[in-house]
């Protein structure tokens, strides 16, 4: 993860800066949409002052990204004021961009405060079992792409890679933390909840339908993305991602979901729309 977050800036010059990048190996050779994320917020990020941290950002999926090849991410500096700065990111591969972001980023200033608290009665993450123990049942390479994942995941009630055990209902909770420590540089943790925020978003829509990612023949893509960061918080700590649908038509299913600290500060919402085509739903 540390490696694909870290981009290399070009020499060149042009109206916009110019950031490249390595795509993270995956089993169907598709660019993960989280680390396409997550590295267009740290491009833009290069750009701003110096404190200046990211609280929004609105993305689109444009082009599946081919995982084998490397990314290069154009940076237009759209606003800059006395508190805020807007940039726009798009990332490329083969010339055709693959990914379009604005994002906003703001002082720390002071004001009012409240949040929505962390729900009440969810299993600790060291009271679930590890994701390696719920592996049974699935393709040994899709076993070894999770195993290694640079990210634990405790998932409530429970995964659905390959069943969706209890109730169909769209809703579940995530434990998740990097797996080591990641420094303290707080525009790369914040970069790196992108990235674990597009993970298990999706499952909230599957779970409702009782729809396994294993489930033969179906097709799930991300279609845009939208986080706003409330809180600071760290990605190598234990963090609870609270996840719910209200709503699937059309080909289309809608996701959201707020990430809170294990101490119950609520860090970033989360909202996700899919496409999701099932083979016996025509």
């Amino acid at each position: 993860m540390l490696t694909v977050l870290d981009l290399a800036e070009s020499a060149a010059r042009t109206t916009e800066d110019i950031f490249t990048g390595v795509s993270q190996p995956m089993p169907i050779g598709r660019v993960y949409g989280g680390q396409v994320l997550a590295q267009s917020i740290v491009a833009a990020s290069r750009t701003v002052a110096p404190g200046r941290i990211a609280h929004s950002m609105h993305g689109y999926f444009l082009r599946p990204g081919d995982a084998g090849q490397g990314i290069t991410f154009s940076v237009d500096r759209i606003h800059d004021g006395r508190s805020f700065s807007t940039r726009r990111t798009q990332a490329y591969q083969d010339g055709v961009p693959i990914f379009s972001m604005i994002a906003s980023f703001q002082d720390d200033d002071p004001g009012i405060e409240h949040q929505e608290p962390i729900p009440e009665g969810v299993p600790a993450p060291d009271d679930l079992p590890l994701l390696e123990e719920m592996m049974t049942g699935l393709h040994p390479m899709t076993k070894r792409f999770y195993v290694d994942l640079p990210v634990d995941l405790r998932h409530v009630p429970s995964p659905i890679y390959a069943r969706v055990e209890g109730e169909h209902e769209p809703r579940q909770a995530v434990w998740m933390r990097a797996k080591r420590r990641i420094g303290d540089d707080p525009a790369l943790h914040r970069a790196a909840l992108a990235y674990l925020s597009d993970l298990t978003i999706q499952e909230s829509i599957l779970r409702a339908h009782g729809i396994a990612w294993s489930t033969p023949g179906l097709k799930v893509a991300s279609l845009d993305h939208g986080m706003w960061w409330h809180r600071p918080g760290r990605v190598d700590e234990w963090m609870l991602y609270v996840q719910e649908s209200p709503s699937a038509r059309g080909g289309r299913g809608l996701a959201q979901g707020r990430i809170y600290a294990q101490s119950g500060e609520l860090l970033a919402t989360v909202a996700q729309e899919i496409m999701i085509r099932v083979p016996e739903v025509r």
